[in-house]
């Protein structure tokens, strides 16, 4: 997490020292339960994103994929969290339609 970021996350999450925070914490991560994904999921990530560090979506598709989930990872090299260029804004929203329709349409 970015350096000024401790005294924020305290006060969303808590006490990272707290060992009971870091299980609560630990329990509600999606990562936690990321090797029993089987569904088809997709992934969109910006390389440059602080909030979500890539390495974060690396696992979660890491983990799924080990499961033998099906999953589309689209990553944005030059975006953050969230978009800022309406190209990518563009492919982005067209990929998540496209996904919608091959698996919830066939």
């Amino acid at each position: 997490m970015p350096a000024n970021w401790p005294n924020i996350v305290a006060v969303m999450f808590g006490d990272l020292d707290d060992p009971d925070v870091v299980e609560d914490l630990r329990q509600r991560s999606p990562l936690t339960y990321a090797g029993q994904i089987s569904a088809p999921l997709l992934v969109v990530q910006g390389a440059n994103d602080p909030r979500v560090p890539r390495a974060e979506a690396d696992q979660i598709v890491k983990a799924a994929r080990d499961n033998g989930a099906e999953v589309e990872y689209l990553l944005f090299e030059n975006e953050g969290h969230g978009f800022t260029s309406r190209v990518n804004d563009i492919e982005a929203h067209g990929a998540i339609v496209e996904f919608f329709i091959k698996f919830l349409c066939h």
